[in-house]
């Protein structure tokens, strides 16, 4: 992975975008410190793309028991 500083990203900002397609994720830098990756729609669609399972097990409250039986009263009538 190469590291870009703001400015020559900016001015480079093609070829940034052509590293991250053919080769990795390509870091930013603001004065030394990490703000940003540049990264391919295709690595990014595959890292982010979850099941609502995957999403469901990540949850930091899956130990909740969740009572998900419907209710079988019948509607009431209403008239118009």
């Amino acid at each position: 992975m190469r590291t870009w500083q703001v400015q020559e990203a900016k001015s480079k900002f093609s070829q940034v975008i052509k590293l991250a397609e053919s080769e990795s994720p390509q870091l930013i830098t603001r004065s030394g410190v990490p703000v940003a990756y540049i990264v391919s729609a295709e690595t990014y669609e595959k890292e982010h793309k979850r099941s609502i399972l995957d999403v469901l097990l990540s949850s930091p409250h899956k130990e909740i028991e969740l009572d998900l039986e419907r209710n079988k009263d019948l509607p009431r009538d209403i008239g118009f």
